[in-house]
């Protein structure tokens, strides 16, 4: 039996515990499954990507038993409403709901989703929200279901995750002097310094024509020259940020198509 005084603790805390839970609970949050793999016996941890949460991990428990409502439920590049508690690094999955209105991917399409969600997953810290690249990531599924020119896509896409990161590309300026670049001249783009006019004797960075600086920053991507340098570059830039980590999807692609 509890005794009075006991009872008189709970009594008066019931409020504090339940306002500490409620603080500890996440309802109906907007996100995406950007990877999953078994976690015990019938569960999973997914590493989604929130609206307002930004990147976090959650356990699903009981989500690979057979009569799970989650099964099949919490797959890539599908809109859903989380709902989580718990804190820390490891959250608890309490509801998901499939908000639909996007397009299943396929072919070479699912593979440059499979590459933006490694992406997120190696440049984005946990717990640190990005909302304006949650909605362009969203768009940008729209885009690759819906439009041929994935690579163009890749490229919009690379160039704001940099921006969100605070790494944004200057396209339309020489670094020091502020110049505006001109599309008949050639340049080098250096690490950490931007575009620099190409004198023929300094190989720092990666040489451009002015005119793909100015389609980039345009999101123009339709002439072969501009997209062919725009893939160096941002695959110079995004190698730099990822430290060295290899991204295995990038591999995959290239066996695909020429991205």
């Amino acid at each position: 039996m509890m005794s009075a005084c006991c009872a008189a603790w709970v009594t008066n805390n019931r409020g504090l515990l339940m306002t500490a839970s409620s603080r500890n609970k996440q309802q109906d949050e907007l996100a995406f499954v950007l990877h999953s793999y078994p976690f015990r016996e019938t569960s999973l941890i997914i590493d989604a990507f929130s609206r307002s949460h930004g990147r976090l991990a959650i356990v699903a428990r009981g989500a690979r038993r057979p009569k799970s409502g989650l099964r099949g439920l919490l797959m890539n590049f599908q809109p859903l409403l989380l709902s989580w508690f718990g804190k820390g690094e490891l959250r608890t999955l309490h509801s998901a709901e499939w908000q639909g209105g996007q397009p299943y991917l396929q072919g070479t399409a699912l593979m440059c989703g499979f590459y933006l969600n490694e992406l997120l997953l190696n440049l984005l810290a946990q717990d640190d929200p990005h909302e304006q690249l949650f909605d362009y990531y969203r768009a940008t599924l729209y885009r690759l279901a819906h439009e041929t020119d994935h690579a163009g896509t890749l490229r919009c896409f690379e160039k704001h995750l940099l921006q969100e990161l605070g790494y944004a590309l200057v396209l339309d300026r020489e670094a020091g002097s502020g110049k505006a670049i001109q599309a008949e001249l050639c340049y080098r783009y250096a690490m950490e310094r931007g575009a620099l006019p190409d004198d023929g004797d300094d190989q720092t960075g990666i040489q451009l024509l002015g005119k793909t600086m100015l389609d980039m920053s345009a999101d123009d991507y339709t002439d072969p020259v501009t997209a062919q340098q725009s893939k160096q570059l941002m695959r110079m830039l995004l190698n730099h940020h990822l430290g060295g980590k290899v991204l295995h999807t990038r591999e995959l692609i290239k066996d695909l198509q020429k991205l």
